[in-house]
């Protein structure tokens, strides 16, 4: 399966270069492939599945948004310890779609298990009968527009054709490439650990530029590993990890419909199968994926609609994280914050407008702002070294930091946002996502 050029070349000159990204490869127990439904009209790939020969243990957190999408409606309803295929569509959210919708992932969970258990029978030496619960589903798009279903099925022979039992970086970024839609860059990552004596692989990879607020789960993002671990072990990692990571982002403090963050394990490095969350053994799969989400969390947040600068504000000594949190996304939330940051104007009574609103309570005495290492802010009154000049020149960069010291705790918590810019009303004037 080579690069779909016409997928590839499209975006390339708003990619990085293919060198920054991280040099994915196999990952055993897995199979990936992509393929064009035409639904752009256009021959970019737009169906993405994911493939576990032999099944893979998994768990998700999904948006907590009143409205879902039928696509999660589905995946809810399927109670499996195994899942043997993800199916990823972008064009269509399959959101508000009704009866109709959530059919379409009952046709298509139908079509695609006979079919993937016809592959098992002529690839495998123990072939497995492969049920549509074993089927799990992704999709991002237009909310409210009829779900493509007959244009989706005509090209899933082609998508189960083009299954690789072996991967490497340019497929990995094929099937990035396949699940974005107003992103302007891929977004795959990959981490290393050890559990025991075993070396295992975490992979992962993302889609996501707009309608991003966390609320459990935010945007797309898929985690593989070769790891053995429990389903029940996968879920508390998972929810664990969310918290400073894809649940400490925000664009644009909207919610979809459709958010969903999954891990799935292959069992296949064949480590002693880790149950609790407390085996000391765990201690580096945990780091490690941290630390994947959160690179995940961060390309979202720098590929966001219309971003030139990339945010990170953090809130010291608070009470508690919950209070440290509201503080940090009534800041990442505020539209006149992220316009004077666009704008590079460093106006920081709009950080304080926005630490008022928090409804949080605020010891005025104790509080503290800087911008990267220059103190604004000095218990409660603005510093007697302040330089507006200095503060403006620093606004001028790509990378934003704010620290809130708010005095009264030892609790702290980190949100990553973006600024607020011409191009982001643009896009979203211009173009149905």
């Amino acid at each position: 399966m080579g690069i779909n050029l016409s997928n590839f070349l499209v975006s390339k000159s708003q990619n990085r270069k293919m060198g920054q990204y991280q040099d994915l490869d196999h990952l055993d127990g897995l199979a990936v492939s992509s393929a064009s439904a035409n639904l752009y009209n256009s021959k970019r790939d737009d169906l993405a599945m994911f493939y576990f020969r032999d099944g893979a243990n998994f768990a998700s957190v999904y948006t907590r948004s009143k409205i879902l999408s039928e696509n999660i409606k589905w995946n809810l309803s399927q109670k499996t310890q195994k899942i043997f295929s993800l199916v990823i569509n972008t064009r269509n959210a399959n959101s508000f779609t009704g009866e109709q919708g959530y059919k379409s992932m009952q046709h298509l969970a139908e079509l695609i298990s006979k079919q993937l258990t016809e592959k098992q029978k002529e690839d495998e030496d123990d072939p497995k009968i492969i049920k549509p619960k074993n089927l799990i589903f992704g999709c991002t798009g237009t909310i409210g527009e009829k779900f493509p279903e007959e244009k989706i099925k005509s090209k899933i022979p082609e998508l189960i054709k083009n299954i690789k039992y072996t991967q490497n970086k340019y497929i990995w970024m094929k099937v990035a490439l396949a699940i974005m839609t107003t992103d302007t860059q891929p977004k795959i990552a990959m981490e290393e650990c050890k559990i025991g004596n075993t070396s295992v692989k975490i992979y992962g990879i993302a889609k996501g530029s707009g309608m991003i607020q966390p609320n459990m789960a935010t945007t797309l993002a898929y985690i593989f590993t070769d790891a053995n671990i429990s389903n029940d072990l996968l879920k508390k990692l998972l929810k664990k990890n969310i918290e400073n990571t894809f649940n400490a982002i925000s664009c644009d403090g909207d919610t979809s419909t459709n958010d969903m963050i999954s891990i799935f394990s292959t069992g296949k490095a064949k480590n002693t199968l880790i149950k609790t969350i407390n085996d000391k053994k765990i201690k580096s799969f945990d780091d490690a994926l941290k630390s994947i989400l959160l690179n995940l969390a961060k390309r979202v947040v720098a590929d966001g609609e219309g971003a030139s600068k990339f945010v990170t504000i953090n809130v010291l000594n608070s009470k508690s994280e919950q209070d440290a949190k509201k503080i940090g996304f009534s800041i990442a939330n505020s539209p006149l914050v992220k316009t004077a940051i666009a704008g590079e104007d460093p106006n920081w009574g709009r950080i304080i407008m926005a630490i008022g609103k928090s409804d949080i309570d605020i010891n005025l005495n104790k509080l503290s702002i800087k911008f990267g290492d220059l103190i604004i802010v000095n218990k409660g009154k603005i510093y007697n070294q302040y330089n507006e000049d200095e503060a403006a020149k620093y606004m001028k960069g790509p990378d934003i930091n704010f620290s809130i010291d708010v005095g009264n705790g030892k609790k702290n918590f980190t949100v990553y946002t973006m600024d607020l810019t011409n191009e982001y009303i643009k896009i979203n004037s211009d173009y149905r996502s």
